[in-house]
């Protein structure tokens, strides 16, 4: 028994020592992300979290960026309902190409290019399904990295992602005091911009100005884009949401075309077809020729593959199945002007209900802007005032998002506005 005793006990002391002995290259499990810091809140996703925790019955969210009906509730398309009850009768759970679903490329190609676009007759477009529109101004900023070393872009607002690598720099866009474009400071811009240069432009429904330049505005745009041999990016995620129609919206892109550009297009589908979580987009570059369009086309590939390998299989199942069924794409044309009528009518009801109450101050620029959001020009402390005084909650920059603006909280929302406003 007493060697036994021995036995266990010295048995224990080697355990103890060995625990207690440091292993020759490895560090303590505490220290391996001590030097990390916490990441700035994103002030979008801040507004939301106020506004739930806020208990007051009067509360009003005019910080979120989807649409809502005009009982502040989310909405699901009635095509969107009709092509999810005819993929239920699919069972295909395969891998997606890494270029994505095919038709539903093919489809949205013709929104953006023209359903009888030349271009995509003589495949000159290399285009891959993405991650959203966030997703293919990622892929796009990579693809510029890789095969044009060096280069810059000109952003209004541009967030490629912190592994992009593109040097960026900002152009002149909006005008704080008419609160519109600043075309001239933009017009400069580009003419004094080194020749060559990439430019990011919003095709419709600018966020987060909501100003868009005319359509006079856009050609001029284009003939000194021509003379510079600036390459133009444009980013079109609202399309048919801003005016309600997808031809209209889609201008400024058949215009760079028609003026003989080589474009590249981010488009999505979270706006006007409110596939917020499907996540479903495409990139598109339009090439020289098909030899080059294939080429560029496996290169977007090959960068999409390292990121996500496949895109998702659901959201291009809805749009290729209601864009490419002539009765359902006509039954989401309604249904996206009635969205895009709902936003245009509470732009001119809140604009209306503010003239009433006798504001000293110009309304106009919240008729004159279109899309889903309105650069109000409040001042940071003047949406801090609507938030502790009124529960209104927005961005600090002063967007309202008028996808929150009802019927039933236009009149409170433009008291409110009346109110910290009028002394200014």
């Amino acid at each position: 028994m007493a060697m036994m005793a021995r036995t266990i006990r010295n048995s224990a002391s080697r355990r103890t020592m060995m625990m207690s002995r440091p292993i020759f290259g490895l560090r303590s499990m505490s220290s391996w992300w001590k030097n990390v810091e916490p990441a700035p809140k994103d002030p979008i996703l801040g507004v939301t979290e106020a506004f739930l925790a806020d208990p007051s019955p009067d509360k009003v969210n005019v910080g979120v960026g989807a649409y809502r009906d005009d009982n502040g509730k989310p909405v699901v398309l009635d095509c969107v309902r009709e092509a999810e009850r005819r993929i239920a009768g699919t069972s295909f759970m395969e891998y997606l190409p890494m270029g994505g679903s095919v038709k539903m490329v093919e489809e949205t190609l013709k929104l953006a290019y023209g359903d009888n676009s030349e271009f995509i007759k003589d495949k000159r477009v290399a285009a891959v399904q993405s991650l959203s529109g966030t997703g293919a101004c990622r892929l796009f900023a990579d693809f510029q990295t890789r095969f044009n070393p060096g280069s810059q872009i000109y952003i209004f607002l541009f967030q490629p992602g912190p592994n992009a690598q593109v040097p960026q720099k900002t152009y002149h866009y909006y005008h704080p005091e008419t609160k519109g474009l600043d075309f001239k400071g933009l017009m400069d811009d580009v003419k004094n911009a080194p020749e060559g240069s990439f430019f990011l432009l919003h095709a419709c429904a600018h966020n987060p100005t909501g100003v868009d330049p005319t359509e006079e505005q856009w050609r001029e745009i284009s003939q000194l884009f021509k003379a510079k041999n600036h390459f133009a990016f444009f980013d079109m995620a609202y399309q048919g949401f801003a005016s309600g129609d997808p031809a209209r919206d889609a201008k400024s892109i058949r215009i760079f075309l028609e003026d003989g550009h080589h474009i590249g297009i981010s488009q999505s589908y979270a706006k006007n077809m409110g596939l917020y979580g499907q996540r479903v987009g495409c990139l598109s570059v339009l090439c020289e020729n098909e030899k080059q369009a294939v080429t560029v086309k496996s290169q977007l590939q090959q960068l999409a593959r390292a990121m996500y390998s496949n895109p998702p299989l659901h959201g291009a199942q809805i749009v290729s199945t209601i864009l490419g069924d002539p009765e359902l794409k006509s039954l989401w044309l309604k249904e996206v002007k009635i969205m895009a009528d709902r936003i245009i009518g509470m732009r001119t009801t809140l604009r209306e209900s503010l003239e009433k109450l006798g504001s000293p101050l110009s309304w106009e620029h919240v008729t004159k802007q279109i899309g889903m959001f309105c650069y109000s020009g409040l001042t940071p402390e003047q949406v801090d005032r609507l938030t502790s005084e009124y529960h209104i909650y927005m961005t600090r920059n002063g967007r309202i998002s008028m996808a929150g603006v009802t019927t039933g909280n236009v009149g409170y929302l433009a008291n409110a506005i009346h109110e910290v406003t009028k002394s200014s």
